[in-house]
């Protein structure tokens, strides 16, 4: 997960600070205020062949958590069992020979 967040954050650096700030400034509309700054990092982060494998290991671990943070807009705290649960995931990814091409 570290090298994964290394590589988000040097390539995408900018997208997930705008993010970032944009969430802790709309604690309650967060979801719907940031839409377009999610997508940025989405974007952002979808052709780096490190983050693509943990997207595609840990799909399903993920879309449970984003559902949650969906469904509890206003109390994302609640989303931290999914969270770990999708960290978890992404510790267990195999990255060998990943982005050494």
């Amino acid at each position: 997960m570290e090298a994964a967040m290394a590589i988000t954050s040097k390539c995408c650096q900018k997208e997930l600070d705008e993010y970032g700030a944009c969430v802790v400034s709309h604690p309650v509309s967060w979801q719907e205020k940031c839409v377009d700054l999610k997508l940025r990092v989405a974007q952002c982060t979808s052709s780096h062949p490190v983050i693509r494998k943990i997207r595609s290991d840990c799909a399903g671990e993920f879309s449970v958590f984003e559902r949650c943070l969906r469904e509890n807009q206003s109390s994302a705290e609640a989303c931290q069992p999914h969270l770990a649960r999708f960290l978890a995931c992404v510790e267990t990814v195999d990255l060998s020979g990943i982005g050494k091409q």
